[in-house]
């Protein structure tokens, strides 16, 4: 199966070890993994600041660099989300909307594949650690998936998932939320870092890296031991013969 990867802005420039687990994560379930060079941000920004006609140029842009692929999976259910909102973003342009369709409809987030699509339930991890894992917002109130992450997770040797009080709330990230209403911002993941820490994990999991990039940069100020961790790191810990070792 071909499958081309989306990486996303945050997983280029922030997270690259997890563009990484994931090309290995999936070439072991059999996928031939393709990179599209001239991929770039999806415009999600700009989509949510308002900007939509600018948003448009990167939408067209994007569905012109993923028209060969077959499948497009994404570390990222907020990026995946607005390739999924392009239909609705092109709806009055009839040449682009068809196209727009298409690519909606074979991009996938990366737990959503291999749950879904390849019918992974188990990926052979192995990570000895308590954690909780965050329920980003795009990802179960755009995307829709609340299941694939928690089905993948549970199959890792020797992780102890607990239960995130109020997992629903938003981390404060927001794109250019976090920007410009800190203030706002602040109160939201520190309340975030609040409930993972009633958890004791020593792992916070998620499948979104801004909300990875947002709680993990507050755990780190507040000086909580929790390491953070994608979902991708977690379901490909181990996996090659040698339990990952969290600091």
């Amino acid at each position: 199966m071909k499958v081309s990867l989306f990486i996303t802005c945050l997983g280029d420039t922030f997270f690259p070890e997890v563009g990484k687990d994931v090309v290995e994560l999936l070439e072991r379930h059999g996928c031939e993994i393709d990179f599209p060079k001239k991929q770039t941000c999806c415009g999600q920004p700009a989509f949510n600041s308002g900007y939509h006609t600018e948003t448009k140029k990167a939408a067209k842009h994007m569905i012109e660099t993923f028209a060969h692929a077959s499948y497009v999976v994404a570390p990222s259910g907020s990026c995946a989300a607005m390739l999924k909102e392009y239909p609705h973003l092109l709806k009055d342009e009839p040449k682009w909307l068809e196209r727009a369709e298409a690519l909606a409809h074979k991009t996938y987030e990366l737990t959503q594949f291999l749950y879904r699509v390849l019918g992974v339930t188990n990926t052979g991890a192995v990570l000895t650690k308590k954690a909780t894992y965050h329920m980003s917002c795009h990802m179960t109130r755009l995307l829709g998936e609340t299941e694939a992450p928690y089905k993948l997770l549970e199959s890792v040797e020797g992780l102890e998932l607990k239960e995130l009080p109020n997992k629903q709330d938003c981390c404060g990230f927001g794109g250019t939320f976090a920007v410009k209403m800190t203030s706002i911002s602040e109160q939201m993941v520190d309340e975030k870092v609040a409930h993972v820490e009633s958890t004791e994990a020593e792992v916070l999991i998620g499948a979104d890296s801004g909300c990875l990039m947002n709680i993990g940069g507050r755990i780190d100020r507040t000086g909580k031991p929790v390491e953070v961790m994608h979902i991708a790191q977690v379901l490909n810990a181990g996996a090659g013969g040698e339990e990952r070792h969290v600091d």
